[in-house]
């Protein structure tokens, strides 16, 4: 069978490896791609919303048996929506429940309605209501524009007088663009965070397992947030107790919540966790796969990952039987300097930069592109993600950054303390 994976990033080149280690699998193509995914099979051009009809028709004309769709925008913009209404199954939500992404808004009201855990909030659509939104609030606070910024439009204030400036750069357009006409303001909950990974349709849910990723720049979890510098699977705390916890606390409620409102979700919910003293909260709802976490989760599955794709789009994820390798694995993304504002590109890449597709160790592509000249170069913020598997923890850190030693660009930056480093205890000891 044909299988189309939508994307460019990390987290399409982990999908398309997994597809493309699949028996069942005769052709992955990448619509668009990038240069280690094109060693995987043939690319397409990019999709946008203007030429979703294009696409649409072409899948059918040649044939293809399912699509998956990585990055959030054109869940939101409804391409699974057309996907589904020409008979070609599709993994992702329709545009409705991508909302849960595309407003974060949309996402708070949706919480509360449904009586979900997650922070006091209030959204704001206009400068003058921010005086009476933040006296709602305790000083520190966290602003979100409520639109898609690609991971980056949510930033930590310490009081209302920073707020008040974020907020207002937000919703006059000065930050983010359209994203941030309407913003939310909620509470800075502390605690660590935890990534899960809810695959549905429905009522019918299969949590994988759960990662831990590590958003902000810089080591010591410093510095601006980012889309996520680096994440391993399994996590370091989370017990079968604590997921058990997620599942009745959040995300059955959140699946009924969406049956209520007349949703038909299917895909993947992401819900990102912030484990406060009280409790399990929700962070935010993502309506795909996390990246980095997607790249040591799906380096973790031994079982073909069709059967989910097909499990999920007829009878439920729940059926799908799925084997996990019981080793680690951690994701180590090396990033272009000047990254998450304003990332250098056009570098040139040199060293071990391609793996073999059984290999333990994989180098996940990002933001990387061809030059004319045929050589490899830097073309996003987060460029490469070092992906490896190891007995434990440790050993899958040594590998991972053993590797990143060896690929080379002008620029080159990474935390040094990716799985090295906890909430609130600092570095965790070596398992070794």
């Amino acid at each position: 069978m044909k299988i189309v994976v939508v994307g460019s990033g990390g987290r399409e080149h982990a999908i398309a490896l997994q597809l493309a280690r699949s028996p069942r699998v005769s052709e992955v193509i990448s619509a668009p791609g990038n240069p280690g995914m094109s060693r995987l099979g043939a690319c397409w051009p990019a999709i946008s919303k203007s030429n979703f009809t294009e696409f649409v028709q072409r899948c059918s004309e040649e044939s293809v048996a399912h699509v998956v769709i990585g990055p959030e925008a054109p869940l939101v913009d409804g391409l699974s929506d057309l996907l589904r209404a020409a008979g070609i199954p599709c993994f992702g939500p329709d545009s409705k429940g991508a909302l849960l992404e595309g407003s974060k808004a949309f996402a708070k009201d949706f919480m509360q309605r449904h009586e979900i855990p997650t922070a006091l909030s209030s959204t704001v659509d206009h400068v003058d209501q921010l005086p009476a939104a933040l006296s709602t609030l305790p000083e520190r606070v966290v602003v979100k524009a409520s639109g898609l910024a690609a991971g980056k439009g949510v930033i930590l204030c310490e009081d209302h007088q920073q707020a008040t400036e974020v907020a207002t750069g937000m919703l006059n357009g000065a930050l983010f663009g359209d994203s941030g006409k309407t913003v939310v303001i909620e509470e800075m909950m502390e605690g660590p965070e935890v990534s899960i990974l809810a695959v549905v349709n429905g009522e019918d849910a299969l949590l994988l397992p759960p990662a831990q990723d590590h958003k902000p720049l810089g080591d010591g979890n410093t510095g601006p947030n980012t889309g996520g510098m680096g994440a391993f699977c399994p996590g370091t705390f989370t017990t079968a107790e604590d997921l058990d916890l997620v599942r009745r606390t959040i995300v059955e409620p959140s699946l009924q919540g969406l049956i209520k409102d007349g949703i038909d979700y299917s895909g993947v919910l992401y819900v990102g966790i912030m484990w406060t003293q009280e409790g399990p909260r929700v962070l935010e709802y993502n309506c795909r796969l996390g990246d980095p976490e997607t790249q040591p989760v799906l380096l973790r599955m031994k079982t073909d990952f069709v059967d989910l794709l097909e499990a999920t789009a007829t009878s439920g994820p729940s059926t799908a039987s799925i084997q996990w390798d019981p080793r680690s694995a951690l994701c180590l993304v090396l990033a272009s300097d000047g990254y998450p504002e304003n990332p250098g590109k056009g570098q040139l890449i040199s060293g071990d930069l391609f793996s073999e597709i059984d290999d333990d160790v994989q180098v996940f592509h990002a933001g990387t592109r061809f030059a004319e000249t045929g050589e490899v170069v830097v073309s996003g913020g987060r460029v490469l993600g070092v992906t490896a598997l190891g007995e434990d923890l440790e050993e899958a850190r040594l590998k991972a950054y053993s590797r990143a030693d060896q690929i080379h660009f002008e620029g080159k930056i990474h935390r040094s303390d990716i799985g090295a480093y906890r909430w609130n205890a600092g570095p965790i000891p070596s398992e070794s």
